[in-house]
């Protein structure tokens, strides 16, 4: 994670700060894992994923078991 990356990470919400936690240790999860994982609303979740992508510390693929739903990792 760049300098760059890890200021923006910074000025994100408690809830985005958490999120990415969980994926460092627990990554590739799916928006619904990363639900059970964390006890976030779903919106909460879909919103801290979205800020990760802007900066771009997250990225995502279609679960290959699953094309309707994308699996989230780290950059």
């Amino acid at each position: 994670m760049s300098k760059q990356q890890v200021r923006d990470l910074e000025a994100l919400s408690p809830s985005a700060k958490f999120v990415c936690k969980v994926l460092e240790y627990e990554a590739p999860l799916t928006q619904k894992e990363i639900i059970e994982e964390t006890q976030l609303t779903q919106r909460t979740v879909y919103n801290a994923l979205q800020d990760l992508e802007k900066i771009d510390i997250v990225d995502s693929h279609p679960l290959r078991t699953d094309l309707r739903q994308d699996v989230y990792y780290l950059t």
